[in-house]
């Protein structure tokens, strides 16, 4: 492995969902930060377009088209992984969809799908990307939840289940795996501004009801959330474990809560009315 400065120099992850979005900004950041990198997701052009670039900055860099939810091709990545850099420190499994339907007329494919990939294949991703990282005693995971970990939203039950039993699977392994030297924690975004919540949101849902309940008033970007993935990654993060870090510009923080927060819960500024008069 080429000789490398950075918080991550000398190290090497893995990132599935690579092509774009949250996977594309994670790879950039830890590049960036010294790390070799193995890069998967289904969008075979995109991958070649990050492997181009990264390998052009002199990242050490490996990529592969695969579906996640295929268990022989996820361990067999993940195997030539360790062995084309000598070792292996961790993943971000990234790959996800949502697919929008109301409960009582969504189909069973679109229901199946969602779950498919963004929790069983994120299973089979941390499942043989700890097997490595148990053997070496080290190492850390990172997997993308959601703040729709926190409640229901219409029109998504397929993705908040998902998200919530990806709550609960990263806080499971990280149980499991972490007296034996491999941490697993999660981030819990908001919207990201990303193709999927540009594509997949209307606008007037996006701007009166999630960015006018998000203190910060806008959407996150990817390299902000490449940011929280890249500190649980770190040494910094060392004592951090089964953690789900809420990157959500304040949303869950309030409640009942509009105009980015601005709006109090009183008719007018005049006195209290408990208060009494000297």
């Amino acid at each position: 492995m080429a000789s490398r400065h950075g918080r991550f120099a000398g190290k090497a992850f893995l990132i599935t969902g690579a092509a774009r979005g949250i996977g594309e900004a994670v790879a950039r950041r830890l590049a960036a930060e010294g790390a070799a990198i193995a890069a998967t997701d289904l969008d075979a052009a995109g991958l070649s377009a990050l492997e181009t670039s990264l390998a052009a900055a002199g990242t050490p860099v490996v990529v592969q088209a695969l579906d996640t939810r295929d268990v022989v091709a996820t361990d067999t990545f993940v195997a030539h992984t360790a062995r084309h850099f000598g070792r292996l420190d961790g993943a971000v499994p990234c790959a996800g969809i949502a697919r929008a339907a109301p409960a009582e007329v969504m189909n069973d494919a679109t229901f199946s799908d969602v779950l498919d990939i963004n929790l069983k294949g994120v299973f089979f991703t941390c499942r043989a990307v700890g097997r490595v990282l148990l053997a070496q005693g080290r190492g850390a995971i990172v997997t993308i939840a959601s703040i729709t970990a926190k409640g229901g939203q219409p029109g998504r039950a397929n993705y908040a289940a998902s998200k919530w039993g990806l709550v609960g699977l990263t806080k499971t392994l990280a149980v499991e795996w972490g007296h034996r030297g491999v941490r697993v924690n999660a981030v819990a975004p908001n919207g990201v501004d990303t193709p999927m919540i540009r594509d997949g949101i209307p606008n007037a849902f996006l701007d009166d009801v999630m960015l006018d309940r998000t203190p910060l008033g806008r959407l996150a970007q990817p390299t902000e959330v490449a940011d929280a993935i890249a500190f649980l990654l770190s040494d910094e993060a060392a004592y951090i474990n089964g953690a789900v870090l809420e990157v959500d510009g304040g949303l869950t923080a309030g409640f009942l809560t509009h105009r980015h927060g601005a709006d109090l819960a009183r008719k007018s500024p005049g006195p209290n009315p408990t208060e009494k008069k000297p």
